[in-house]
């Protein structure tokens, strides 16, 4: 490769959102229905890691996504970059100038299932983004780059912030912003609960525009639920409520697949893992005597728990009891907790012993930070 050719390679993390993004109000700039609040996780064991390349000797614009040749012609990669190369033609620097007419290479992986609703498009975008205006030194501000990432997918613009993020529909740009961040609620954990690898039969992006076009429901939750329980939300995190924040984590989780099931014809996300999943969540909760996990599911099957650090290996305990076929330090992935006994929990709960082996593995996660650059032989 010629002496001018340079290189970066960074890391962006998945966000889950609380109060779901689900539907446009303009398909082709990536405007939302309604503001949406996520939670941000740590890079430590799920991360998009990109590494962008530019050459003057480069022919076309390539990109590589998990060893698979993707389209460097592709409209949303192409928009992204085409933003990208603006600025840096805006650059007082005349070496950020000569680099935006050169073509890009990226290679870019996640590190856990793509396209199961784990918002691998959202980490994709936003290490991509992040990557590229390292790549051109450009002295940007997070919410420029967030508005940047929105275009290549929307829910990308909350994965430029860590900790906990609000995307504003209405705002211009339209963007993301910091609610809280990661260090504020440190008990705060979740459980990534894999049950699928697969790939969702409808993507996110045919089955929104089916909802907005069929959903009656959907309708409803714009004009009546979702401002309100925004302010609450907002509220619950700030105030550390972690009885209130589940409560409206849960709720907003099935009034969205509810709205599934009221587009036409009807999209399936969750499969019977996932409704155990619930049911144990409700079950377990009852027998605590209040509120100590949360569930939320975006478009796929696989689960994100929410609890705090005390309830986490006696949760852990019960959890492995009903779905666990392997080991625990292989069933339980990142920071493993310890599983205690959790007889007299399971005794209660009564365990199907169908569920063995229906939750692949479960990732052990904190509430982290946004995107970073990395030594990529590190």
């Amino acid at each position: 490769m010629d002496s001018k050719s340079r290189s970066s390679t960074c890391i962006a993390p998945i966000n889950i959102a609380v109060i779901k993004y689900w539907g446009k109000s303009d398909e082709e700039q990536i405007i939302p229905l309604n503001d949406s609040i996520s939670i941000t996780l740590d890079t430590d064991y799920m991360y998009t890691k990109t590494t962008a390349t530019i050459s003057p000797e480069f022919t076309e614009d390539s990109i590589v996504l998990n060893n698979e040749q993707g389209s460097g012609d592709g409209v949303r990669f192409q928009n992204c970059l085409s933003e990208i190369r603006k600025l840096a033609a805006l650059s007082k620097h005349a070496s950020t100038i000569e680099k935006s007419t050169w073509k890009v290479a990226i290679v870019s992986e996640n590190n856990f299932p793509t396209k199961a609703g784990l918002a691998s498009s959202a980490s994709g975008y936003a290490c991509l983004v992040y990557t590229l205006a390292q790549l051109f030194e450009l002295e940007s501000h997070k919410s420029e780059l967030s508005a940047l990432a929105r275009i290549g997918s929307g829910s990308a613009c909350r994965s430029l912030f860590g900790g906990f993020v609000r995307w504003f529909h209405d705002s211009q740009p339209c963007i993301a912003r910091p609610i809280a961040e990661a260090e504020h609620w440190p008990e705060l954990h979740c459980l990534v609960a894999v049950v699928s690898n697969s790939s969702k039969s409808v993507g996110s992006t045919e089955g929104m525009k089916r909802s907005v076009e069929t959903s009656k429901l959907l309708e409803h939750r714009i004009k009546h639920v979702v401002r309100d329980r925004i302010e609450e939300m907002k509220m619950a995190i700030l105030e550390k409520n972690f009885e209130k924040f589940a409560e409206i984590t849960m709720r907003d989780s099935n009034q969205f697949h509810a709205i599934c099931l009221d587009t036409y014809p009807p999209l399936f996300y969750m499969n019977s893992t996932s409704q155990a999943i619930i049911q144990l969540v409700h079950r377990y909760n009852q027998i605590r005597k209040s509120v100590k996990v949360a569930y939320t599911f975006d478009a796929g099957p696989n689960a994100v728990l929410f609890l705090e650090q005390a309830e986490m290996s006696r949760f852990a305990s019960v959890f492995y009891s009903f779905f666990g076929s392997t080991p625990h330090d292989q069933f339980f992935r990142g920071k493993v907790p310890n599983v205690t006994d959790a007889m007299e929990d399971a005794a209660s709960l009564v365990p199907d012993k169908a569920l063995k082996g229906q939750v692949q593995y479960t990732i052990v996660c904190n509430v982290g930070q946004g995107p970073k650059t990395i030594d990529p032989t590190g």
